[in-house]
């Protein structure tokens, strides 16, 4: 016999407070609040409802220290339904990657470094020997339905002295795989202004509010031109709070000058989980709250612009007749201290608290630091 499940009382970003019927693993049905009829019920009245959170740049392979961290507790633990690995692996170890996510709850994705090597090395970039196109097709071809782009990681101290070789050569390799690139910033060179030019409709930006010398704005505070160019050309913002890409004081400007996130990620990896300035999914989204996004906005950030990216938008709803794939939260009122990348705190009195999810059929409770 199936089973159904109800999700009692739960409540949608706009306020309303329905039941949500979950049956072999499918939304059955979703009706008024205390109408739901299943043989077991949670009662979670009063908490935020919605599709599965994606977290669009982690680092799930625990075997490329300390870039890595295992995939539940970066996951499903943390409130989060899917992760995507942001280039951990090169064709080398992508394999081993996949078969490790056979293990866990959370649904894996991922970007494939153009480097065969992946985070085998930290300058995997520094020797184009290591990008290699026949490996790079063959590993496409073999998980297309795992991986969702192509990673390159182009700052000073991954290319060496390779500057902008590496990201023509993955211009070439997104072209010949039909696979968008997510592209890493970080210390110069080569300076944001020249790598900008190379990105197409589709290309992600990650790191885009890092505090280095070599982000999004001039000196006065302006953003280049080619910022501007490259999101009127469809380039996607991604977070990737990360160890050392996140600051208030330039998220700040970049609100200002009506630069705003398309999508919310973490970067996170065991050490920066354990002892920040990371933590959790829900703690990098609080922090946009504090910002002063809208609650709604920030979580279309990990929803439903996220699951449009992957050209998977049944990840980024709840509808009838879909495979249930939810995530329960709440915005708890309570002081804590937020730190960004470079040492900064600022204070706060909202935290978002992931609380369960549910995927595979399975209602899970989450245990996170937010």
């Amino acid at each position: 016999m199936r089973t159904c499940f109800v999700l009692r009382n739960v409540r949608r970003l706009n306020g309303e407070e329905i039941d949500i019927e979950i049956e072999a693993g499918k939304i059955k049905a979703v009706v008024a609040a205390g109408c739901g009829q299943g043989e077991t019920i949670y009662d979670y009245t009063g908490t935020y409802i919605s599709s599965g959170w994606i977290d669009l740049h982690v680092h799930a392979f625990p075997d490329f220290a300390p870039y890595g961290d295992e995939i539940d507790r970066i996951g499903v633990n943390q409130g989060v339904t899917t992760i995507v690995d942001a280039g951990s692996c090169g064709a080398d170890r992508i394999a081993d990657l996949f078969t490790n996510s056979k293990n866990a709850q959370t649904n894996v994705l991922a970007f494939l470094n153009i480097s065969h090597i992946g985070l085998r090395r930290i300058d995997e970039l520094s020797n184009l020997d290591w990008i290699n196109k026949e490996k790079v097709l063959q590993a496409a071809a073999n998980h297309s339905d795992k991986i969702v782009g192509l990673k390159a990681r182009i700052s000073k101290s991954v290319v060496g002295r390779n500057g902008l070789e590496p990201l023509r050569l993955a211009r070439q390799l997104s072209t010949a795989t039909k696979l968008p690139l997510m592209v890493h910033i970080g210390s110069a060179p080569p300076a944001i202004t020249d790598i900008l030019p190379f990105l197409e409709q589709r290309d992600i930006l990650t790191h885009f509010l890092n505090g280095k010398a070599n982000n999004l704005f001039d000196n006065d505070g302006r953003p280049y031109r080619e910022v501007i160019d490259a999101i009127k050309r469809g380039v996607h913002l991604d977070v990737g709070h990360g160890s050392a890409s996140f600051s208030f004081s330039v998220a700040e400007l970049s609100k200002n000058q009506g630069i705003h996130f398309n999508t919310i990620s973490t970067d996170i990896y065991k050490k920066n989980r354990l002892h920040g300035p990371v933590y959790s999914l829900a703690n990098v989204l609080s922090k946009f709250l504090y910002l002063g996004y809208t609650l709604e906005d920030v979580i279309k950030g990990v929803t439903s612009n996220a699951a449009n990216w992957l050209n998977k938008p049944q990840l980024g709803r709840i509808q009838v007749g879909d495979y249930a794939n939810l995530t329960l939260f709440a915005v708890e009122n309570k002081p804590d201290v937020f730190v960004d990348s470079e040492g900064n705190k600022r204070s706060t009195s909202e935290m978002i608290k992931p609380k369960g999810v549910v995927i595979n059929g399975k209602f899970l409770t989450c245990e996170v630091r937010a």
